[in-house]
């Protein structure tokens, strides 16, 4: 049987405190952050056999998310985003590409804004 797939897992709107930004203000109160991870691959093998020595193990995958989230501090939330794209395929050799997406709460942009997002997407080729 010949299939197109595309299977992938998400941690979705993972919330972390942190000191990002480029203000200086902003390393000194911190604020909120949101991060979505969606890792690509191929996870019929660990479906059919039910394996998770055979998939992309998730609960890891948020620590990396934390660890950059809560980690060195950036200025910009697109930092964030391709850190954590890189370690995340770095860790998992299995993935086929990664799009993470980071949101920064409360923007000191001088109106009403509910975030700003930056969004990574990278392949393996």
């Amino acid at each position: 049987m010949s299939v197109n797939q595309r299977s992938c897992i998400r941690l979705v709107n993972a919330e972390f405190y942190a000191w990002h930004g480029v203000l200086s203000e902003e390393h000194l109160l911190g604020g909120k952050y949101e991060v979505d991870a969606e890792l690509r691959f191929d996870f019929q093998p660990a479906a059919e056999h039910d394996n998770i020595d055979m998939t992309v193990d998730y609960g890891r995958a948020y620590e990396i998310v934390r660890d950059v989230m809560t980690g060195r501090k950036a200025a910009l939330i697109e930092s964030l985003a391709y850190r954590i794209a890189m370690d995340l395929l770095q860790e998992f050799p299995l993935l086929e590409g990664v799009t993470v997406k980071v949101r920064k709460k409360n923007v000191p942009l001088g109106g009403l804004c509910d975030h700003a997002e930056a969004e990574y997407r990278i392949d393996r080729s």
